[in-house]
């Protein structure tokens, strides 16, 4: 497949007049075919294709049709019915009124070449980039950032479950890759009546002695097709399968091979207390989805899938209200709420690891905050410290100090004790200095190991106060001098009355998040990998950010969520 860089093309005459006679006020597809007709170029796309070959759709054409169905929630086959019935979509395709349209499948086929050429995120870059040509973002401002869990598009398996369906997925591979070297390696009217269905617990046998005798017939089995695709005669393609490695890695992380006494080969299943169990970040959930993980949140949230980080601007109310009332004045209207980042991890991967990341490409872009409001699960001393040096001061509640003392609010805790770092030394409570002064790794970070000698500590009269230590000396762990201080100056923030104020700005995200899973569904994955799915959180992202456009073009305001008479009231009497 072939492609002619055109981007969209110019719309027929009487495309445009069925259309302006049955949408007198315009639609969401007509604006932004009007709009942003620039930000769907062919360009961006040539690498991923040829430039031979019969000519493919255009990209451009078909980013469009991706993002107009998000911003409708509509699956593939509805998308391209809407292509060739719904006179708006015409118009903004440039299609002519007796087009068919295209194949529903084209759509699919189009989401795969864009993940396997990283491609994900050109529309929402582009698009982020007509919004700072606009002015509608800009470096300076505010912005927030939060996560929510995404379920994954394939079915939740126990380990019983997953043992029996990662074979299950292998033979059926084989058998349409590999018929004949199959039929040479197993008996396949056996593997057929235990593997033909899906494997399901219901249908698995009451008991447990029954239940874990099927766990060691499907070790057995997986075993016994492992070592066929690796033996030396095998043709190495055979193993290049994805389900055959797959089922590789679940063989290992679900048994455990070992020799009995009289020497004979057992496989059984691994116990986390014994033989033990891989980390969760390593651990495969399903042999359908290599990038599924489990992962847990709190006490109340379990699920297996993903997570995704969106990043918008923000104004504070008072702010807003004050700008809009000046704007409108002027004839002109206050910027929307625009989501910036888009970000897709592993389920594993924990909020704090996404901080810098986030930040990097706000600064890629040229849209850089200088202040970020973030949960407590995003900063930690090193980050706030290195936001700080590049212009962006974290709005963000940060862990306070775990020791006894503060804990239990009584005694001396790390604020008590003066630090001294051009001498190297801590003062304590009772005026006494440390005697030793040790940098340390911990956990592959720098830290300070503050130590006060016995004698110094133990006739002291603040001692109880100070340390239980059974030497009887008080020890203090420092981070490095700029982290350090940035932690403790955000510490003693975090407790003010004009801080907590501040902070409830970061609330707003909420609604951005409810307002994707409720137009886009972007809290279930609609596809299989990691690639696929940043895709659809990109588009999902994209889709948000066009409808907000749409809203501010037409004068309606989005910056306040629904909520009743009696809330708004309340809202005024607190504010």
């Amino acid at each position: 497949m072939s492609m002619r860089p055109e981007g969209l093309p110019e719309v027929p005459e009487q495309t445009v007049m069925v259309a302006r006679a049955a949408f007198p006020q315009g639609s969401l597809a007509i604006r932004v075919r009007d709009r942003l007709a620039e930000v769907f170029a062919d360009e961006p796309f040539a690498s991923a294709f040829g430039v031979r070959g019969a000519p493919g759709l255009s990209p451009g054409v078909l980013c469009l049709v991706t993002v107009l169905q998000f911003a409708e929630d509509l699956t593939d086959r509805q998308a391209a019915a809407m292509a060739v019935r719904a006179i708006d979509w015409k118009y903004a395709l440039g299609a002519e009124l007796t087009d068919t349209g295209f194949d529903a499948s084209v759509l699919s086929r189009f989401r795969s070449r864009l993940s396997d050429n990283g491609m994900e995120r050109v529309v929402f870059d582009r698009l982020l980039e007509y919004c700072v040509e606009e002015g509608l973002v800009a470096a300076g401002g505010r912005q927030r950032t939060d996560s929510t869990h995404v379920i994954s598009a394939v079915r939740d398996l126990n380990r019983l479950e997953l043992a029996g369906e990662s074979v299950r997925a292998a033979l059926e591979a084989l058998a349409v890759a590999a018929p004949s070297w199959l039929a040479g390696q197993v008996d396949v009217a056996e593997f057929a009546h235990r593997y033909g269905p899906r494997v399901d617990g219901w249908r698995m046998p009451a008991s447990q002695t029954k239940r874990d005798r099927l766990a060691q017939v499907f070790g057995q089995d997986a075993l016994a097709l492992c070592r066929a695709a690796w033996s030396p005669g095998t043709p190495p393609w055979i193993r290049e399968i994805e389900s055959v490695q797959i089922l590789r890695q679940i063989l290992v992380q679900t048994y455990y091979l070992s020799t009995d006494t009289r020497g004979r080969e057992v496989i059984k299943k691994r116990a986390a207390d014994d033989e033990g169990v891989p980390p969760g970040h390593r651990r495969l959930a399903s042999p359908y989805d290599a990038d599924a993980r489990w992962a847990a949140k709190g006490e109340g949230l379990f699920w297996m899938g993903c997570k995704v980080h969106l990043t918008e601007t923000c104004d504070t109310p008072t702010e807003a209200e004050a700008e809009a009332e000046a704007e409108a004045e002027a004839g002109v209207r206050a910027a929307p709420n625009l989501i910036t980042d888009v970000c897709t991890t592993d389920a594993t991967v924990p909020d704090v690891k996404a901080t810098a990341p986030v930040q990097q490409r706000l600064a890629e872009h040229g849209i850089r905050p200088a202040e970020h409001y973030l949960d407590s699960g995003y900063p930690s001393a090193d980050l706030i410290a290195a936001a700080l040096k590049q212009g962006t001061r974290m709005v963000t509640p940060v862990l306070l100090d775990h020791s006894a003392q503060a804990k239990a609010h009584a005694g001396f805790d790390k604020s008590a004790f003066i630090i001294d770092w051009r001498a190297r030394q801590v003062r304590c409570p009772a005026g006494k200095t440390s005697a030793h002064w040790n940098p340390v790794k911990q956990h592959g970070t720098d830290a300070i190991v503050i130590t006060f000698g016995v004698r110094t500590c133990r006739p002291c009269p603040f001692r109880d106060q100070c340390t239980s230590s059974a030497k009887g000396r008080r020890m203090l762990t420092l981070r490095p001098r700029e982290p350090e201080e940035a932690l403790t100056q955000a510490r003693a923030e975090q407790k003010t009355e004009t801080w907590k104020a501040k902070y409830a700005l970061r609330a707003g995200v909420e609604g951005t998040i409810n307002q994707a899973l409720d137009i886009t569904g972007i809290r279930r994955a609609r596809y299989r990998g990691l690639p696929k799915v940043r895709l659809q959180h990109a588009f999902s992202a994209t889709a948000l950010n066009v409808i907000r456009l749409d809203a501010h073009w037409t004068g309606h305001d989005q910056h306040h969520t629904r909520s009743s008479r009696l809330e708004r009231l309340a809202y005024r009497l607190t504010a």
